[in-house]
């Protein structure tokens, strides 16, 4: 980790010593002082910010200084510049989203899901996720936050006073600086705004960062409109899916949360951390946060929602692997090899999705991708993509963990008794209302039956 404070980045090297060439540090006593003053300047507007922020995490700072890393620098166009695509790349992204949006509906029965598609420049992937990364981090800071003041003795606390507001602020900072350098990472790195496996963007936005798409392409001997079209189908089947599948945005999100609320912090370490930690030096608190002594303990509890994370992402994964291999099919010649390049780019990750983890607390990475993969083409196969999809129509239908170690053994169980009919929750829910209301019908009619003998047998009885 850089030793500057808080996403401050070195001078331009290819401009230092212009106006002084006869210096012999390369720069001139004026421009040190400029440059000073500069950083003094961003560091009142961070403090100022830090006031004003009332979370674990200052946003705004992150948000600022994801911005300030992504800024001048390749990662922050939007356009292609040598790919190939040829006219501006919001058109080039429009018209790959059209043509893998047609291709699709001929191989799955949910339709459209996304009601615009845009290009984004890393800069605006940062803006439009930063509202989702907020949900899935507070919690990991709420819980570690907390625990700095819970470490503290009560006469640290009286002592402190007002100071464990300021102490909180700092910790704000220091999330947030953590926070912003990782996403100007990822945001020069993702190609689509849900390839991390999340829909992190808007709801109906399906969005590629062409910038980004042009540098994973220079490493692959495949024309630059086949890569684009291959992803645009991806996004479109990953929108698919969350448009038309309600419970599975909020799900996803929700097991997320789930995994980070169980975070418990080692107190020992906090307690040998806080005291390396002076309050008037912000930098020594991203030092600690950074430290790796605050690394959270999993809980039997985290297990299990990182296993039900671990499978449900797996079969998103699978179910666009499959889907998007359908609906390409011969239409594009390097079809096969880009499946298996992102396959095995989403199995391993990378330095971003690492330092998401760092934040978060989980690697969100399909790890049975294959196999969830594999057992969508054989329920498709066997019987068609319309109850393959149906499947997705409750959680409660979808296929398990344990499923995915045997997917013959799904498979038949799907063809015994069940119908595509048993598959849709809406007419399970029908037919339960209606043997309710038998049900009903007939304790009333039972009921019924048995007034009057009770009443003759009350006349009989005198005590009655």
């Amino acid at each position: 980790m850089s030793n500057l404070p808080f996403g401050f980045g070195p001078s331009d090297p290819d401009k230092r010593g212009e106006n002084d060439p006869s210096d012999p540090s390369g720069q001139s006593s004026g421009e040190a002082f400029n440059q000073l003053g500069q950083m003094l300047s961003q560091l009142g507007q961070m403090l100022s910010q830090a006031g004003n922020s009332t979370g674990p995490v200052n946003y705004d700072l992150a948000k600022q200084i994801a911005l300030q890393n992504l800024s001048g620098s390749e990662d922050a166009k939007i356009g292609f510049s040598s790919s190939g695509t040829g006219g501006d790349s919001s058109t080039a992204v429009r018209d790959a989203a059209h043509l893998a949006e047609l291709w699709l509906d001929a191989a799955t029965i949910l339709p459209a899901g996304a009601t615009s598609t845009e290009a984004w420049s890393a800069r605006s992937w940062v803006e439009k996720t930063l509202p989702t990364w907020q949900r899935l981090c507070d919690p990991v800071a709420k819980q570690i936050s907390g625990a700095w003041v819970q470490a503290m003795p009560e006469e640290a606390k009286e002592a402190a006073g007002p100071m464990l507001a300021m102490v909180g602020q700092m910790g704000g900072m220091a999330f947030g600086s953590q926070l912003g350098n990782a996403l100007a990472q990822l945001a020069s790195e993702v190609l689509t705004s849900t390839e991390v496996g999340l829909p992190l963007g808007p709801a109906g936005t399906s969005a590629l960062l062409p910038a980004n798409i042009e540098k994973f392409t220079e490493g692959l001997e495949l024309p630059s409109s086949e890569v684009l079209v291959y992803l645009a189908a991806r996004e479109a089947a990953h929108q698919r899916l969350f448009s038309h599948v309600p419970w599975l945005r909020q799900r996803l999100l929700a097991t997320v949360e789930e995994f980070a609320n169980g975070i418990t912090v080692d107190m020992s370490a906090v307690e040998q951390l806080a005291g390396q930690v002076d309050p008037n030096n912000p930098a020594s608190i991203e030092e600690a946060m950074s430290s790796g002594l605050l690394e959270p303990k999993t809980t039997p509890e985290q297990q299990a929602a990182l296993s039900r994370l671990e499978t449900l992402l797996a079969l998103v994964e699978g179910w666009v692997d499959v889907v998007v291999a359908e609906a390409v099919g011969d239409r594009l010649p390097g079809a096969a090899a880009l499946r298996e390049t992102l396959r095995r780019r989403r199995a391993t990750g990378g330095p971003a999705e690492q330092t998401f983890a760092t934040l978060v607390g989980l690697e969100l990475r399909p790890r049975r991708m294959r196999a969830a993969s594999a057992l969508w083409k054989l329920v498709g196969e066997r019987y068609g993509n319309e109850k393959r999809d149906n499947l997705w129509s409750h959680r409660d239908l979808m296929p398990t963990a344990e499923d995915l170690d045997d997917p013959l053994e799904f498979a038949d169980r799907l063809g015994g008794e069940d119908t595509t009919d048993d598959l849709d929750p809406i007419a399970e829910l029908e037919r339960t209302e209606r043997a309710e209301k038998e049900a009903k019908a007939k304790d009333t009619k039972a009921t019924d039956d048995t007034k009057p003998a009770d009443d003759e047998s009350k006349k009989d009885d005198p005590e009655a």
